[in-house]
């Protein structure tokens, strides 16, 4: 009959002596003994091995429990995440592993989510219902720094003093590196320009610019140009805008001004002087401290590299291949045209555009590379 749970360890003793006394052939035995062949062979190696002291049972706790943790871990993995309480599980486990290379007991990320959840330490939100993609938006895919460099203000607040506030900040994409994050005291293109004429002095050129629809990166007129765009695509760089009302477009910035404003917002400080110190410091973290999950727990600052175009230091007139016609446009936005006066975009005033007819009356209106409209001679309409 099989081993009862109470008497195993007589029962084993029995079957050992039997084998030793050759009763019976051992496959015999362990039909008399109700166990299998593996069975019994186990615990004839055991004996031989051990003595009598092997037929005890064993304990069958794991050699390792990767769930459990010690308290000198636990506590510095809660401290940092008081610090950081934005950061999950990976990002504080990949900061201490940095910060202590010669420890090895390091759990599993779900084991310091579930400790960090004991400890009250995480706020559970209610999952938000997945939007259908905008057909007509588009992902940004890059293959290397300065691909892509993504622009936005973020909302804007009063510091203590009542001043208003309007951070603008600048990302390179691919490496999610926090070029620049500015105080600035309006959205218009007076108060930006200084700060992308540094970025670009101080990083090179990205290929392209990737921004929403409003002010100052863009406007309602023609092509959405707009004093910044113009200047970027005498640069040589490309204007990307996102769907109207469509922020997932620039998904990565918006998860970014998310951590801004908990990091550095939160509470506002008391003049704009303070208020960039602590953008200042938001963003030494942000690059150099804090791991980033798009680039395998790496750091932005650990992956990005200055762009290899050099900001000029003169900025040349778009050129255009020789059949086409060249019109300067005058401070008005206009053009003189088979004696007509267009208009086009006050954004293009002091440029010339290039005009190559592709059809009969019919042309194609250029900024540089850029297609920006079409005229068509029989209304004289200008059309995107």
């Amino acid at each position: 009959m099989p081993w009862q749970e109470t008497q195993s360890v007589d029962q084993r003793e029995r079957f050992i002596d039997d084998v030793q006394r050759g009763r019976m052939p051992v496959l015999q035995l362990c039909a008399h003994y109700g166990v299998s062949r593996k069975t019994g062979y186990k615990w004839i190696a055991r004996a031989r091995e051990e003595g009598r002291q092997g037929l005890k049972d064993r304990s069958r706790a794991p050699h390792h429990c990767p769930h459990r943790m010690s308290a000198e871990l636990a506590d510095l993995l809660c401290a940092l995440r008081i610090k950081h309480d934005d950061w999950g599980a990976r990002k504080l486990l990949k900061v201490l592993q940095r910060r202590h290379p010669r420890r090895t007991d390091w759990p599993a990320p779900s084991t310091v989510s579930a400790m960090l959840a004991r400890e009250g330490l995480v706020t559970h939100r209610r999952k938000r219902r997945a939007r259908p993609e905008h057909p007509g938006g588009g992902r940004i895919h890059t293959a290397a720094p300065n691909d892509v460099w993504t622009t936005d203000f973020k909302g804007e607040f009063r510091t203590g003093d009542g001043q208003w506030c309007y951070p603008l900040t600048l990302a390179d994409q691919h490496t999610r590196y926090l070029l620049a994050c500015h105080a600035r005291p309006s959205t218009q293109t007076v108060t930006a320009w200084p700060v992308f004429e540094w970025a670009f002095r101080e990083y090179g050129l990205p290929r392209a610019i990737r921004s929403d629809n409003g002010a100052p990166f863009a406007t309602v007129g023609l092509h959405g140009l707009s004093r910044l765009s113009v200047w970027w695509l005498k640069l040589g760089i490309a204007h990307q805008r996102i769907t109207p009302r469509t922020p997932s477009e620039n998904g990565a910035h918006e998860r970014m001004h998310r951590s801004l404003k908990r990091r550095a917002i939160r509470p506002a400080q008391g003049t704009g002087r303070a208020q960039q110190r602590a953008f200042d410091r938001f963003r030494d973290e942000y690059n150099e401290i804090r791991p980033h999950e798009a680039l395998g727990m790496e750091t932005p600052a650990s992956c990005y590299e200055a762009s290899s175009r050099a900001y000029p230091t003169r900025i040349l007139a778009p050129e255009y291949p020789g059949h086409f016609t060249v019109k300067g446009v005058t401070t008005g936005g206009t053009f003189r045209f088979h004696n007509r006066l267009l208009y086009l975009a006050n954004a293009l005033s002091g440029e010339r555009v290039g005009m190559d007819e592709v059809d009969d009356g019919v042309w194609h209106i250029y900024f540089g590379a850029v297609l920006i409209a079409t005229l068509d001679e029989r209304d004289y309409i200008i059309r995107e």
